[in-house]
């Protein structure tokens, strides 16, 4: 195969070590597949590598979260003629901002928990406990907490804003854990996450046997309709591209709330992307071999 994929990875986030082993695994399966892999990596000075991505016939976007996810990564390379894998740079901007993208959920009639924004660490929390504190845009739950109590709301903003400038504070629903993978338009099977605590956190992400994966989810049929209905709509609505990931909690009353959409998700070992298209009889290997000829 003479195609010519150069794997951007790495990055200035903080999710640079997730970045570092999704395009690991990317390269590997690229290079298993017969494409002309090269490894593209580097920490805050990716202009220096426009001679090399622009010999390349496509960037696999193997960046998570900061420049690479928010748009700017993405608007770079189109002003450059680059062609890439995933969402455009409108997309990726929106969907890096949770109270934007919830914002546009609600009103085009998707459930998602109340939430307000918060930009000043004293700034007062209208909501009441129980709620979530995070970033609002971040990825990997970087900065994230769960707030039981009014006393422990200073020390949840003052992580959430260690790692951004602006934090969302979200109505916190004790429920199940869904997410849906979305390629080419179509949503593939959900997939349940089942964490072994309270908070499906960075180390639960990304530590093997750290939480239990369903997939198929066992849920109603009329849930699983809605979910897919949903990611389908927010895929179009939000306009992204080639292939995304949306995640849900599934109240106890059977209601499902949305929660953010990911441009790029994960491509590692632990991933839930992967996970699903296993299940949906896709390898890893073909999951990026699709991603990569939707893209060109």
């Amino acid at each position: 195969m003479s195609i010519k994929v150069g794997v951007l990875m790495g990055g200035p986030s903080d999710e640079r070590e997730v970045s570092l082993a999704t395009g690991s695994a990317v390269f590997d399966a690229c290079a298993s597949m017969g494409y002309m892999a090269t490894v593209i990596s580097f920490n805050k000075n990716y202009e220096a590598h426009l001679k090399t991505i622009k010999e390349q016939d496509i960037i696999f976007n193997a960046l998570h979260g900061g420049i690479g996810e928010n748009g700017k990564i993405q608007a770079w390379m189109e002003k450059n003629n680059v062609y890439y894998t995933g969402s455009g740079p409108i997309a990726s901007a929106l969907c890096m901002d949770k109270a934007e993208s919830k914002k546009i959920a609600f009103k085009s009639g998707v459930k998602t928990p109340k939430w307000e924004i918060i930009h000043s660490i004293n700034d007062n929390i209208v909501m009441k406990p129980p709620f979530v504190v995070k970033p609002n845009d971040q990825g990997s739950t970087f900065g994230l907490s769960i707030v039981h109590q009014k006393k422990d709301a200073k020390s949840a903003l003052e992580k959430a804003f260690s790692f951004g400038k602006v934090v969302i504070v979200e109505e916190y629903i004790n429920g199940r854990e869904l997410t849906v993978p979305i390629i080419d338009d179509k949503s593939y099977p959900i997939l349940e996450i089942k964490p072994s605590h309270e908070l499906y956190d960075y180390k639960c992400k990304y530590t093997p046997g750290m939480c239990e994966y369903i997939c198929p989810a066992v849920i109603d049929s009329g849930i699983e309709k809605t979910l897919q209905k949903s990611t389908e709509h927010l895929f179009k609505k939000f306009g992204c591209q080639v292939y995304a990931r949306a995640d849900y909690i599934l109240d106890k009353n059977g209601s499902v709330n949305f929660l953010e959409m990911n441009t790029l998700p994960g491509m590692t070992s632990t991933s839930l992307v992967p996970k699903s298209a296993l299940a949906y009889g896709l390898s890893f290997e073909r999951l990026i071999d699709k991603i990569i000829l939707l893209s060109i």
